[in-house]
């Protein structure tokens, strides 16, 4: 038996080997009939020695598996967005605020990548193994595809070299050309309808449930960035190498600058080259490079501050505009979309474009029949970026902007200082109720499991929700008649209904869809007044005296509140038992921290960052982003700004080292 282990594992050491050095190396020892032949040998193996079943054998790469429902999972580090721009001069903008924040003559180096046009994933490896796979999702939580993922040959099982025993690396999952070409070939010689683009096709073959067909598919993953606590480096461009020798497939494309000059170099370089790359890139990825001055920099809400994406000019084709339909969001915004004669942009079939408010449709001066430009622009919904003069509609088909909700027919208005118009019948306008109750039941705010947006829509249909309170009115035997509602997932929604009753104040604040009250908001408001009466009954003046409040938000909430239709809503989820006050929290509070507001910056050998806000949070004091009159305190750690440090001097603010915090923690 031990002479089988030996050989077991013999074939698995050689076979990653190989991947290794085909798919990662391009400099394969062996022919492809020769690394069949092992494989082959090692599958009959651990078809006869089951017990000796590993994860991440080489043979699991064939996939085989069937995932049937891809589980959500929190990611332990966010997956935060990038923000872009299509100007340099946006790029110089974007360097002088870094500048601000680190100092004029800190040395800043940056690390530029290629922009891959792919899927998005982050690994997790523990003692060198692959043990799970996630998709970016939101941001803070992601789909499982670890089965889906194992089977994409230039994704490592198992680690080489000096790798930490546990960490997370970002990635983007790409079909090349070559690949997507060849699948469609297939398609058309079987008469199927041929694939669009290569990313759409990659993202549809990381959510097949069968992960044979996955390995049918020849994707590629590119590794960009390590996540992790106590990470061994200290740039983004050692990470690169570090991964790279451990045994990612790292591009050889990104470059080390030390000036936003030789950023442009690198982005003019690109520009003409990628079209003969043989994968989609649209754009460039620039990096501060040190670890320390990321940490500095920081985060938005929704992207890191020391990153920006520049994005090379979309495609534009000309097609024609036949017609203007308008939509109704969940504010009651009001968005005209083109209806436009079909035309193909970057590989996709566009048949409507963004028009955005009044002011757009003017500036073009539409006219029904106009024949119009059109790019996609990094945008969802392309955009109509000009009009053929040569060729336009009649004078009497010109484009005016609706004056009447077409949903629920009431007029629009459009307060001073906006762009967009509204409808104000947020409480009766059907695209605005069934959008208040998707809002409502969305991950951020109540996260209801077992019912999503579809099936909003059908309940409402069915006439069984009107609003918010009607979800907790629902009963199994009223929806189990209904298309698609099995047993099961009957008692699944009706339990997570019921379990969002557990959710706590600020969630269902937010969850309420007040306009301009976003999720930060909520809790800030939460914190401040405690119970929902308390909110309802704040003066005007009482809500500016919250932080990050200003008019637009309390105007908001005033309003919000004022309306009787509302005000009985929050008594209806008041007797359905929805936690509408603050539920007091064992807190041990510090008389040196309550009240006090904290600055956190640098890196620190016993926390992380987050883990320390948390601590100090705890403890009743508050975090803000940057030094005013009102810090308290700077807590310091390793390459803090010399900006930061100079503003906390002049101010006679206490900077307090990891040391001195532990000791005034006491």
């Amino acid at each position: 038996m031990t002479q089988v282990v030996e050989k077991i594992k013999a074939l698995r050491t050689a076979l990653h080997e190989h991947n290794h050095r085909y798919y990662i190396l391009d400099q394969p020892t062996i022919s492809d009939y020769e690394f069949d032949q092992l494989l082959k040998q090692l599958q009959q193996l651990e078809a006869e020695y089951p017990e000796y079943h590993d994860p991440n054998s080489p043979t699991q790469r064939v996939g085989g598996g069937v995932t049937k429902y891809f589980e959500t999972i929190a990611h332990r580090f966010p997956m935060y967005s990038l923000s872009n721009t299509y100007s340099k001069e946006e790029l110089e903008l974007w360097e002088e605020r870094i500048r601000k924040v680190l100092g004029a003559e800190t040395e800043i180096a940056y690390s530029c990548e290629l922009k891959f046009d792919g899927v998005s994933v982050s690994l997790t490896y523990e003692n060198g193994e692959l043990i799970q796979a996630l998709t970016r999702g939101d941001g803070t939580q992601g789909d499982a595809i670890t089965t889906n993922v194992k089977t994409i040959k230039t994704i490592p099982l198992k680690l080489k070299g000096d790798f930490p025993s546990f960490f997370e690396i970002r990635g983007e999952i790409i079909l090349p050309w070559e690949g997507f070409n060849k699948l469609n070939e297939e398609r058309a010689v079987k008469g199927e309808p041929l694939y669009m683009n290569p990313r759409n096709t990659a993202s549809g073959s990381l959510k097949l449930q069968d992960s044979s067909l996955v390995a049918q598919r020849p994707l590629n993953c590119f590794l960009y960035a390590l996540a992790g606590d106590n990470l061994p480096v200290s740039s983004q461009f050692e990470a690169l190498e570090k991964a790279r020798s451990w045994g990612f497939k790292v591009p050889d494309s990104a470059k080390l600058v030390h000036s936003i000059d030789a950023v442009f170099e690198f982005i003019q370089h690109w520009e003409e080259k990628r079209k003969f790359l043989p994968y989609e890139i649209d754009g460039i990825v620039i990096k501060v490079d040190r670890l320390s001055q990321q940490q500095e920099l920081g985060f938005t809400a929704k992207a890191p501050r020391w990153a920006m994406a520049y994005k090379y000019q979309a495609e534009q084709v000309t097609t024609v505009l036949q017609g203007v339909q308008y939509q109704v969001g969940r504010t009651g915004a009001v968005t005209p979309v083109a209806q436009l004669e079909p035309v193909v942009i970057s590989g996709t079939t566009v048949k409507r474009a963004s028009l955005h408010n009044a002011d757009q449709i003017e500036k073009l001066d539409l006219r029904l029949g106009d024949r119009v430009y059109v790019e996609k622009g990094g945008e969802i919904i392309p955009k109509i970026t000009a009009v053929d003069s040569s060729h336009r509609g009649a004078e009497a088909a010109k484009v005016h902007f609706i004056s009447h909700c077409p949903e629920c027919g009431s007029p629009l208005e459009r307060e001073e200082g906006e762009a967009q118009h509204y409808c104000k019948n947020e409480l009766e306008c059907p695209p605005q109720k069934m959008g208040k109750i998707q809002h409502f039941i969305g991950r951020k705010a109540m996260d209801i499991e077992g019912l999503g947006a579809e099936t909003v829509s059908l309940l409402y249909q069915e006439g069984l929700l009107n609003s918010i309170a009607d979800l907790y009115r629902l009963q199994p035997e009223q929806i189990l008649p209904l298309d698609r509602m099995a047993e099961k997932s009957v008692t699944n929604l009706i339990e997570g209904i019921e379990k969002s009753k557990e959710q706590p104040f600020a969630k269902v604040l937010f969850g309420l869809g007040i306009r301009f009250v976003g999720e930060t908001i909520a809790k800030k408001l939460a914190k401040q007044f405690q119970s929902i009466t308390a909110l309802q009954e704040a003066s005007l003046e009482e809500l500016l005296a919250t932080d990050d409040v200003g008019e637009r938000i309390a105007k908001s909430l005033v309003e919000y509140f004022s309306n009787p239709k509302n005000k009985r809503l929050i008594l209806q989820l008041q007797e359905f038992g929805l936690q509408l006050q603050e539920v007091e929290k064992e807190q041990l509070l510090h008389p040196s921290f309550s009240g006090k507001h904290f600055v956190v910056s640098g890196v620190f050998e016993g926390y992380s960052r987050e883990d320390l806000k948390k601590e100090i949070e705890s403890y009743g004091g508050s975090i803000v982003s940057s030094v005013s009159s009102k810090t308290d305190f700077i807590v310091a750690g390793n390459g803090m700004g010399p900006s930061k440090r100079a503003k906390a001097e002049e101010l006679g603010i206490p900077i307090l080292s990891e040391k001195d915090y532990n000791s005034f923690k006491g």
